[in-house]
């Protein structure tokens, strides 16, 4: 740590939840009602009923996501740069952007969380699971995953006259069940040291775990069949049933 971050006051975690306005896949969907209530709020709720968390910080571009944000209880203290809201803009520099608001006004934290507002089905238990995961471990990062719907020894390519051949070559003859346990990055949340961050650039560190979380809690809302398909998981699974 270098002299000038010694002097700040030290804060544990900084959770940073991106809501541009703009979405082509299905627009507005940030403040899109998922069952009555605006699709950021599910996360916002989340982040603050965890516990884990020092701040939680919406950085939007949009006036309208911004009052949404504070009327549920998280900070917007500033509105994101135009270069920061374009279709290029990388999760990097947002979350980058947001740690150096705070840093200038004398704030540092220990660790920072990505939240996506796309991931509603996240609880709060889930940040509380993965913060203690992440801290016993001692691990520069922690990825947010799910195990694997489609094995890649199922994937095939197809030519133009129509041929199927196997993706991987793999032999024929191994048995699903010999086939090594996958998992897939779900989305939902993504924590890191700040200093992995700030001084090396990087999300993801060299020593990286991964926090498992089930199918039904792991729906990252892109489309609109995305958000039925989170329509349908919040009607048949109740808060006991998403612990």
């Amino acid at each position: 740590m270098n002299r000038e971050r010694s002097t700040l006051t030290t804060n544990t975690c900084l959770a940073v939840i991106p809501a541009r306005g703009g979405s082509k896949g299905l627009p507005g969907k940030n403040i899109r009602l998922l069952k009555g209530k605006p699709l950021i709020v599910y996360t916002i709720e989340a982040a603050l009923e965890s516990g884990c968390v020092t701040n939680v910080v919406v950085s939007t571009d949009d006036e309208m996501i911004a009052d949404v944000a504070r009327g549920a209880g998280a900070e917007v203290p500033f509105l994101r740069p135009a270069e920061l809201a374009t279709d290029e803009a990388k999760s990097i520099d947002v979350l980058k952007h947001a740690v150096q608001y705070f840093e200038n006004r004398r704030q540092n934290y220990e660790h920072i969380l990505l939240l996506q507002p796309t991931s509603p089905l996240r609880t709060a238990k889930d940040i509380q699971k993965a913060m203690g995961q992440f801290l016993q471990s001692g691990a520069d990062s922690l990825q947010s995953i799910t195990p694997a719907q489609t094995h890649p020894y199922l994937l095939r390519q197809r030519s133009n006259t129509g041929q199927l051949n196997p993706f991987f070559q793999i032999e024929d003859h191994i048995r699903r069940q010999e086939l090594t346990e996958l998992y897939e990055l779900n989305g939902a949340l993504y924590l890191m040291k700040r200093d992995l961050l700030m001084e090396s650039g990087q999300i993801v560190g060299p020593s990286n775990q991964g926090y498992i979380m089930p199918v039904e809690r792991s729906v990252d809302i892109d489309t609109l069949w995305d958000f039925r398909l989170a329509e349908w998981t919040l009607q048949e699974f109740d808060e006991s049933g998403r612990e």
